[in-house]
Formats: structure tokens, sequence, C-alpha cells
């Protein structure tokens, strides 16, 4: 018996870590060939032929070049020279590992002089120099995309690489590292008497995450050409009352034909889902519908009228009229709805009492 616990031990520690091998696989390739896009970007800027022919139009005309190309659009390319210009030390993780077709690139493997060679230290508060940084290859090794999208946001140098150690050092996922810059973790620190204490007690109340967090994300699905809607975080009963209420809507709601589910919209920076929409051909106008299994919030209004409006602007065609919204709550509180819902409202929120 002793022997089969000890098979059934070795074949879980054996799917873990090559589990493990496999997610950090597709990370540090994602992340990989987005800083070389940022670096082709930054040479033909720098040094193209012809890239007077293209001007501040270049990313535009480069994303709908490559508009089959999943999870690259003019955001993102914008982000990918960003990173490139932002992670400088990439390139001497990456010397001597790329692709033939890639060995004329003089510049990768040079990095600014200004970025001297560092170790990871235990705590990193703002006090210190700013010439700190993080080796590439802990960046490759350590952080996903989905971190780097995050930490691409903060320009202040310090402040983004006190954040990159922070995050390796206690495995944060997407969303603790997303928490604790909204907390404002970083300026906390600096003013702590004892930042040592404060980044003890941060680091014990978070969760460390799992391999699977590494790649559930919608770069890594887009990277490997995989539907976006499995990958959208939803709870098991969230799923089924969309599953739900997809179908009756279709077979009960005269008129309606669906359009998306989990529709993804860029607003500004930020991506945003639509659980579901349709088309309404009688009406002549597009129905989103927002599903919230919680009680009805305020901010659950704005998001939606924000969506309203996004189509409004971006989606409305000639002849189309104004896109209705509908929010589906678990609870509502009558008195906020009356204060919240002005009569000229085109959004209807209905509960469980509806």
């Amino acid at each position: 018996m002793n022997n089969f616990n000890k098979l059934i031990s070795s074949i879980q520690q054996l799917h873990k870590q090559l589990q493990q091998s496999a997610v950090n696989a597709v990370n540090q390739t994602l992340t990989i060939r987005n800083w070389l896009i940022g670096y082709y970007i930054v040479e033909f800027e720098q040094n193209g032929k012809d890239r007077a022919e293209y001007g501040d139009r270049l990313i535009e005309s480069i994303a709908v070049e490559l508009k089959q190309i999943k999870g690259i659009d003019k955001r993102s390319l914008f982000r990918f020279r960003q990173f490139y210009l932002y992670y400088p030390q990439i390139a001497e993780a990456i010397r001597g590992s790329l692709p033939p077709i890639l060995a004329n690139m003089e510049k990768v493997g040079t990095v600014t002089p200004l970025l001297p060679g560092s170790k990871i230290v235990g705590t990193v508060t703002p006090q210190l120099e700013s010439e700190l940084y993080v080796p590439g290859e802990k960046i490759l090794s350590k952080l996903s995309y989905s971190h780097l999208e995050l930490l691409l946001g903060i320009e202040e140098p310090l402040k983004r690489c006190f954040y990159e150690i922070e995050c390796i050092k206690g495995a944060w996922s997407v969303r603790e590292l997303k928490r604790q810059i909204n907390s404002l973790y970083y300026e906390r620190s600096g003013l702590s008497k004892n930042p040592e204490k404060l980044a003890k007690l941060v680091q014990q109340k978070t969760k460390p995450r799992q391999s699977t967090d590494i790649i559930k994300n919608i770069y890594a699905f887009e990277f490997l050409d995989l539907p976006i809607k499995e990958i959208v975080e939803e709870s098991d009963l969230e799923k089924a009352l969309l599953d739900n209420l997809h179908h009756f809507i279709i077979e009960m709601g005269y008129g309606f034909c669906f359009e998306a589910r989990q529709k993804r919209i860029l607003i500004g920076e930020k991506y945003y889902f639509i659980d579901l929409v349709f088309y309404h051909r009688i009406l002549k106008c597009h129905v989103l519908i927002d599903l919230k299994i919680g009680e009805f919030v305020h901010g659950d209004i704005g998001q939606l009228n924000t969506y309203l409006n996004y189509f409004n602007e971006e989606v409305h065609e000639q002849g189309d009229n104004h896109p209705v919204g509908i929010l589906l709550v678990a609870e509502k509180d009558h008195a906020l709805v009356k204060y919240q819902l002005p009569a000229w409202t085109k959004i209807f929120l209905c509960s469980n009492t509806c």
C-alpha cells in the first residue's frame, strides 16, 4: 500500500511540475513576442526607410494590416512599443535564444548603460535609488504579460520596480497586483516607519497565484487562438443563468436576434464585457443585457449606461434607434432605484420580483 501511495504522489507531482512548465512556456513566449513587436515598431520609427510615409499613423496602419491576428489592435501595439521602451533588460534574457530569422537584430541585446546590474532585494521602498531594477530573466519567468499590462500603467520607474519585486516575492495573481496598486501600497510603504513589517503583513494576507491563474487570461487565449468566451471568469450560477436567459429570449422574445455573449469592447485603455447582446429587428435597435447575481448598487446603472453610450457612438448605424439596456439583479432597493433612474431612462431594471 505504501508503494501505491508513492506512485499516486509521484504522478500528482509530475503533473503539477509539467503543467507549470507548460504554463511558463506559453507565458514567456507571449511576453517575448510582445516585446519583439515593440522592438520592430521602434526600430522602424527610427530607421525605416519609408517611415515618413506613415508618420503618426504608423501604429494605426499596422493594426489595420494585422487585424486577423487575435489580440493585436491599435491599443495593444502602443502597449508593445511601451513595453519595449520600459523593459530594455529583457534583451539580456533573450540574447542567444532568438530564432534564426531574428538573428540580424543588432540592437537586441544592447541594454541601456543607465541600468546597472542589480539583484532583487528583500524589500524595496520609495527611498531607494531609481537605478534598481529587476533582471529580464526574472520578469520573463515570474510575471505574466497580464501582470506587465498593469505595470505598464505606472510611469514612475521606481514605483513600477517596487510592484515588480513585491509581486514576484509574493507570487501575486493579477487581481492581487491590481488590488495592491489601487490600495496605494507603494505610497503607504514610503510613509511607513517600518516598511518591512508592512511588507510582511501584506504578503501574509495575499493568496499565492495558481498555475492556471497565469494562463487563464485574455492575452494567453488570444495568443493561442482559443475562444475568448472560454476565459471570461464567471461563477457557475451566473453562467447557468446566462445560458437559460439566452435560450429563453431566443425562443420567446419575438424579433430578438442574438449577436454576442460576453461581448468584448474597448473603452479607453480597458476591455469590458457585456453579458448578452441582441438586435431587435422590429424595434431596430440593439438590446444589451447585463446580469448581476448580487443586489442592485448604483454603480450597476453607470456601467450599463456606459455600454449604451459606447454602442450609440461606435456601433449605431444609420436607421438604427438608440440601444436599450436591461439590467437583471437578484434584489433591488426601490428607493435607490427611484433616484438612480430618471423618467427618461433607457434602462430597464428587473429583479427576481419582476
